[in-house]
């Protein structure tokens, strides 16, 4: 790895985390007060009347859910809007015929994309603590997962970019297929209340295991065993990085 490479990485990267925080107000504030909504009605409200799910405080249970689902969401809409951005305004030209090598330019982006969702999830469970007490007993688990989870959904904002012609192209994968997988991955309920049509769908959505894997995470429980779930997030990290690259080599949708 040579140093002008790592030159290159840390100044796509730096250039996408300053893009984050002087945007602070549209990056990092709405997700904090969407979620404290959700603590609020969901957790205070509802939670007090639901009593336990699988043994455990409602509250409690959908943490681990909320804070990987605002993740998941940042690290997408993140890259997605940022590279889409730097297409429709012919500036990623110039990153394509420069020296850096495609690894380079991904890399950067998915960094920032992955900063503005670690981020996010401090925040969100700074405000869950407010709500009730958080605690990590698995400390490497949750951070493998969130850190898996952040760059799997990066590297598919990547994807949607890439492919995206118009800005509304940009919202339609979150509304109609991450809004919906993120709700059914098991943030509010466990899986065992399903009946078992639904239950064996579930365990199609790739969601579903990085919100039980975080909840071993913080809780010690999990609906599928560990090893599942942290297969499938490396699988995915793989494939999307080399669906990225390849993307990036032929120029597609890039060189127009």
């Amino acid at each position: 790895m040579s140093h002008p490479n790592l030159v290159a990485l840390g100044t796509v990267a730096r250039r996408e985390i300053s893009r984050i925080l002087r945007i602070w107000a549209q990056t990092l504030v709405p997700p904090a007060i969407t979620m404290t909504l959700y603590f609020l009605i969901f957790g205070g409200l509802i939670g007090s009347r639901i009593g336990t799910m699988d043994g455990i405080a409602y509250m409690d249970f959908i943490v681990p859910g909320l804070v990987m689902m605002s993740i998941i969401q940042n690290s997408y809409g993140n890259i997605a809007s940022s590279f889409f951005g730097a297409k429709f305004g012919r500036h990623v030209e110039e990153l394509l015929v420069s020296p850096m090598p495609n690894w380079v330019i991904l890399g950067g982006y998915v960094a920032g994309a992955v900063a503005r969702g670690l981020a996010v999830g401090a925040i969100v469970l700074l405000i869950a603590s407010l709500f009730t007490d958080v605690r990590v007993p698995h400390p490497l688990v949750t951070l493998a997962t969130v850190l898996l989870g952040a760059t799997i959904f990066a590297l598919a904002g990547f994807v949607n970019a890439v492919y995206a012609r118009k800005f509304d192209d940009i919202a339609i994968v979150p509304t109609f297929i991450l809004t919906p997988l993120t709700y059914l991955g098991g943030v509010f309920y466990s899986v065992k209340l399903l009946p078992g049509w639904a239950e064996a769908m579930t365990h199609a959505n790739p969601i579903f295991y990085m919100v039980n894997a975080f909840r071993y995470g913080l809780l010690g429980v999990s609906d599928v065993p560990l090893w599942i779930a942290f297969a499938l997030m490396v699988g995915f990290v793989v494939g999307l990085t080399a669906l990225g690259l390849w993307l990036l080599k032929r120029g597609t949708g890039l060189r127009s």
